[in-house]
């Protein structure tokens, strides 16, 4: 991207919005993010309550691209009330949206929606593309959890694509977990067990964790934004998703840690209730790889984890300022 643009990310107030909120901002573009709770920082703020029309609308009409990240955190028990909300959130705002850009006399050229790579079955026996990849939901014995999880996202990519935007270019990002080195992130949360000899392999640590580095994250957005051709589906995850037990020794010695205390599945179960939230989101296998991307050419600067582990240890450790974008070696 050359040109500035004026870029509007709903629910932009988490760790991926804030990612790409710093993103744009340092490359010049206009960002203005919605959020239920605004807060200051260095790009524009803008309540909305993502349920219902506002003076949020002005910001959409004049934006270039829309990219939605609203959704209440599955950081969560799935009890009735937080799986209300974790629907709700998502199809309620995307819907607002999808009436909202349809009234609109100029509307966003692009509009990218979040999703999700849970979308796919829990898969040890081959990894999972845009084209080849299985929507899970239906496999003998899957926990009620992950087959609540996956019926999220379906709905919520229904609701996405249920109304025709003539003006608008559509892309749903399947994407992994996004690693950045922001406190309160997944990668620092990982890092904290790690750091406290707790980061051993996780269940029967041969599930595949599936993921992306900060840095390959935003160009990849970069690129669908620059890409007239890119529409529908695309898988957001480094090309090379690895097992539970591989992946945590790459971070342990990415940490110079020696050992880490093994968690059994039960002992996870245990863990994941007195933290109120969901061993889904450790024990499900997910392969994915970004089909797409690799059949474009795109080349990931961080396309292994160890490099990535080693370079995101680096930024956690000096934060400031220097947390907020890769290692100069690493730069685009």
């Amino acid at each position: 991207m050359s040109a500035a643009l004026k870029i509007l990310i709903p629910g932009g107030s988490g760790q991926v919005g804030s990612v790409l909120a710093r993103h744009f901002h340092a490359q010049g573009h206009a960002v203005t993010v919605l959020s239920r709770h605004p807060r200051p920082a260095p790009w524009r703020v803008t309540q909305w309550d993502g349920a219902t029309p506002g003076p949020w609308i002005r910001h959409l009409e004049t934006a270039d691209v829309c990219i939605n990240l609203a959704g209440r955190s599955v950081n969560c028990r799935y009890g009735s009330a937080n799986r209300r909300q974790i629907l709700e959130s998502r199809i309620g705002a995307t819907r607002l949206l999808n009436d909202a850009i349809a009234s609109l006399n100029s509307a966003p050229r692009l509009w990218i929606n979040a999703s999700t790579a849970t979308i796919y079955r829990h898969s040890l026996d081959r990894a999972m593309d845009e084209a080849t990849g299985e929507p899970g939901g239906s496999e003998p014995g899957a926990p009620d959890t992950w087959n609540f999880s996956i019926a999220v996202a379906k709905a919520w990519e229904a609701a996405f694509f249920e109304t025709a935007a003539p003006r608008t270019r559509k892309v749903a990002i399947r994407s992994a977990i996004t690693f950045s080195p922001d406190g309160g992130g997944a990668f620092d949360i990982l890092s904290g067990l790690v750091r406290r000899g707790l980061g051993g392999t996780q269940g029967p640590g041969t599930q595949f964790v599936s993921w992306i580095h900060d840095a390959d994250f935003t160009r990849a957005v970069d690129l669908l934004i620059a890409g007239e051709q890119w529409d529908g589906i695309v898988n957001l995850a480094s090309p090379n998703p690895l097992p539970n037990r591989e992946f945590l020794r790459a971070l342990r010695g990415a940490w110079g840690v020696r050992v880490g205390l093994p968690a059994p599945a039960w002992l996870l179960e245990i863990g994941a209730f007195l933290m109120r939230t969901e061993s889904e989101l450790v024990l499900k296998s997910r392969r994915v790889v970004p089909g797409r991307l690799l059949d474009a050419g795109f080349r990931f600067l961080f396309p292994e984890w160890s490099a990535a582990a080693r370079d995101l240890v680096a930024r956690w450790k000096s934060r400031g300022d220097s947390a907020a974008s890769p290692s100069s070696a690493h730069r685009d």
